[in-house]
């Protein structure tokens, strides 16, 4: 029986889960508040079920971090670009090419949000060819935000580096090679570098990466985010190979950060891409004996959604969820590959 009077508001009957399941006789419209999931419900007497009355306003707001699989670097080739970086989180100019934060998406609960993670770019051993693009990444929600893949770095000796969230670099040769574009509306990152066609080591083109054009041999510089609580840098460009080994040189070229492949200054293979930081892979470089080193491959892309706490968050791809450290929010970070859906309860 509800309880009341001038001063005091109305009691609701108080019972666990086990308690109301236990319960005979009920009426159409009965209230309860049920202690075991910390929720009112009532009873629908035609569908013999008790359901939880929801009073959220049924909209919410949730920051994002969308980022792009990367480029992969090319055979005694560029480094890699780095995949497409958009985000919501933070204030400035700290989005992909260093451009301004974006609107937050508005998600309501229990609908299925369509997603997308994208693969990195896959290296190739064809010789004047373009090492692999890597895919988008893309949440289509109040409104659809996608994130474009890395451009492929160019291989060994005549081609110029693929656009891309951010481009790919240009090879290492004798000939004059140019890194590929970023792509616009809306900028993502930054362009891949040419190459040095007239010294010796002859170093390629870096690749492009968030919060940086590539350079001789060097990545582009990645982008730091802190969404989840943590700085963690993604989206950096792959180092670039160049022809020391045949000169007699040694060493590695860098990367530009967030996980990003070195290039190599030998016939050995370009550094791998970290899985999940959409950065690229490193360029292979040219050894004594001509030999031609493999470029490594772009790493996989990732989304990050920070939203209430009062809600749970779940995926049909590879997931996690988490509290964000000294905050009242959450975050889900999804890593598998390849097209899904999120949902919010």
């Amino acid at each position: 029986n509800l309880q009341s009077n001038n001063t005091e508001g109305t009691q609701l009957p108080v019972m666990t889960r086990v308690q109301r399941i236990a319960m005979t006789g009920m009426s159409n419209g009965e209230l309860i508040f049920n202690s075991t999931t910390g929720s009112v419900e009532y009873y629908d007497l035609g569908a013999a079920a008790w359901y939880k009355i929801d009073y959220s306003s049924g909209t919410f707001i949730a920051n994002f971090l969308v980022v792009a699989g990367g480029g992969a670097g090319g055979r005694t080739g560029g480094g890699g670009g780095a995949g497409g970086y958009r985000t919501s989180f933070g204030t400035g100019n700290i989005n992909g090419g260093n451009t301004a934060v974006e609107t937050p998406l508005s998600l309501s609960p229990s609908v299925n949000y369509n997603i997308a993670i994208g693969t990195g770019g896959s290296p190739t051993t064809t010789v004047n060819g373009v090492a692999g693009s890597g895919t988008p990444s893309f949440i289509a929600a109040s409104i659809s935000i996608e994130s474009t893949g890395g451009g492929g770095a160019a291989n060994y000796a005549v081609a110029n580096g693929v656009t891309g969230g951010s481009g790919g670099g240009a090879p290492t040769s004798g000939s004059q090679n140019y890194g590929g574009a970023r792509v616009s509306n809306p900028i993502q990152g930054f362009p891949g570098s040419a190459n040095v066609n007239s010294v010796a080591p002859y170093p390629s083109g870096g690749g492009g990466g968030a919060s940086g054009p590539g350079g001789n041999a060097a990545g582009g510089s990645a982008m730091s985010s802190s969404i989840t609580g943590t700085s963690t840098s993604y989206a950096g460009g792959g180092g670039g190979g160049n022809q020391a080994g045949y000169y007699g040189g040694s060493g590695s070229t860098s990367g530009g950060g967030g996980g990003a492949g070195n290039g190599t200054t030998d016939s050995t293979t370009g550094g791998t891409a970290t899985p999940n930081t959409g950065s690229g892979g490193g360029g292979g470089g040219f050894g004594a004996n001509t030999q031609f080193g493999t470029g490594g491959g772009g790493g996989a892309g990732v989304i990050i959604l920070r939203y209430p706490t009062s809600y749970t968050a779940s995926s049909t791809l590879a997931y996690t969820n988490a509290v964000v450290p000294g905050s009242t929010d959450k975050f889900i970070t999804i890593t598998g590959t390849g097209t899904g859906t999120v949902t919010f309860t």
